[in-house]
């Protein structure tokens, strides 16, 4: 995977192949981060990526200096990995936990202006996350859910989002936070 744009760009990082992940596209990652360029100002911002596997998203945030970053993911191969890669490029605003995603947002007591959340494609529960985020508070005022899916696949929430942006085979539905959403 490469870093496509901030203080690392070009850094290509390497994930052990062991780990059982999905890493999203630069052509998807190049096209949300132009669309992100535009509303937030990194450097001001926190963001916790959810189901962060080898870290690809939580590396283009720090990249372009985001203020805070949150990770989690449950595999402790992901979170080795992500630690020991957040320490190389020495992004000190930056933690990884290890913890399963849903029982993270049912304890989480942080707020945070940008949540991605990418996980396994297969993963039924999906659908619930963009609920779970607004009812426990998760996203700031003015904040983004970005959740990625299949393009295919079309989520069942009662939540619906506010655009679907579509590279190839990935899909980005991004939520805005609204108050009483």
């Amino acid at each position: 995977m490469r870093i496509i744009s901030g203080k690392y760009k070009g850094k290509i990082i390497t994930a052990p192949s062991s780990l059982p992940v999905r890493p999203t596209t630069d052509f998807a990652k190049t096209g949300l981060f132009n669309i992100l360029n535009n509303y937030f100002d990194f450097e001001e911002i926190s963001m916790l990526d959810l189901f962060c596997g080898t870290g690809n998203i939580s590396y283009e945030f720090g990249s372009r200096g985001c203020s805070m970053i949150t990770a989690v993911d449950e595999n402790s191969g992901c979170v080795k990995f992500v630690g020991e890669t957040f320490k190389k490029l020495e992004m000190t605003s930056a933690k990884v936990l290890r913890s399963d995603v849903f029982r993270f947002m049912e304890t989480c007591s942080a707020s945070f202006d940008i949540v991605f959340a990418d996980p396994p494609y297969e993963l039924t529960a999906t659908d619930t996350i963009p609920e779970m985020i607004f009812r426990k508070k998760i996203l700031n005022e003015n904040g983004w859910l970005i959740l990625e899916h299949q393009s295919k696949r079309k989520l069942v929430s009662a939540i619906e989002p506010d655009e679907i942006r579509k590279y190839g085979n990935c899909a980005f539905s991004i939520y805005k936070y609204k108050p009483g959403k």
